[in-house]
């Protein structure tokens, strides 16, 4: 698989809508998280991101203004320990009161499905990752067939040996369109910098001035589990 850069994967394409990316920094001592939304909808661009413990949760910029909480106000990051779950949807917490019952990322997202907002039912796209010694980490996208509302596809994707300076994004839309087009394929592998301000920095630069919304990052120490975490909010 060819890798790009983090331009190259993402500058140019006008909606690619939510994403996650996830990847092992240059001298390999550093997990690299990144997740971040769009909007083209007025209820979808009123949304910033708030710190929630060593989480994440979504919130109204003006509450006023929030039409419909049910698919944008959610939790996109939880803790579990050493493993980090990220996610574009409520599944983010199925996948965490999984994993404290002792089963999987894959066992927690066969009970779920893509998103109800016909006609394009949008994928859920989630991320699993063990920030730890035995740094490892697993994609997944859950997405209709063609559109086809009584089909789902689920699909995993499992890193258990990240290469140094490389990464792996995946996101809800292949591009911009109505219906919205399901991404396709595996996730794209891209170069990550050493330095969270600059992988901050490069994503955020990339999305389309126009539509995007916030960007969460992250950098996690291997061996001792510090962690450096940067949020960029359009609207504030």
């Amino acid at each position: 698989m060819t890798t790009k850069t983090i331009e190259q994967a993402l500058a140019g394409n006008g909606y690619p809508g939510r994403g996650i990316l996830f990847g092992k920094s240059p001298d390999g001592a550093y997990a690299l998280i990144a997740y971040f939304i769009m909007g083209r909808s007025e209820n979808s661009r009123n949304r910033v991101f708030v710190r929630e413990g060593d989480g994440l949760r979504t919130q109204a910029f003006d509450p006023s203004k929030l039409s419909d909480p049910s698919l944008i106000i959610y939790a996109p990051v939880r803790v579990v320990g050493t493993e980090v779950i990220v996610t574009n949807g409520d599944q983010t917490d199925t996948v965490r009161d999984f994993l404290r019952r002792g089963e999987t990322f894959e066992d927690a997202l066969r009970s779920r499905t893509f998103e109800p907002d016909e006609p394009n039912f949008t994928p859920r796209v989630s991320g699993w990752m063990n920030a730890g010694t035995d740094f490892a980490y697993r994609l997944s996208i859950l997405k209709s067939a063609g559109g086809n509302p009584s089909s789902v596809q689920r699909m995993f994707f499992e890193y258990e040996t990240p290469v140094p300076g490389q990464g792996h994004l995946i996101h809800t839309y292949r591009c911009d369109g109505s219906p919205l087009p399901s991404f396709e394929g595996e996730p794209v592998c891209v170069s990550v910098p050493q330095e969270l301000e600059e992988f901050t920095r490069l994503i955020w630069d990339s999305l389309n001035t126009e539509n995007r919304v916030s960007l969460f990052t992250r950098r996690i120490r291997l061996s001792t589990g510090e962690t450096e975490t940067q949020i960029i909010n359009k609207n504030q």
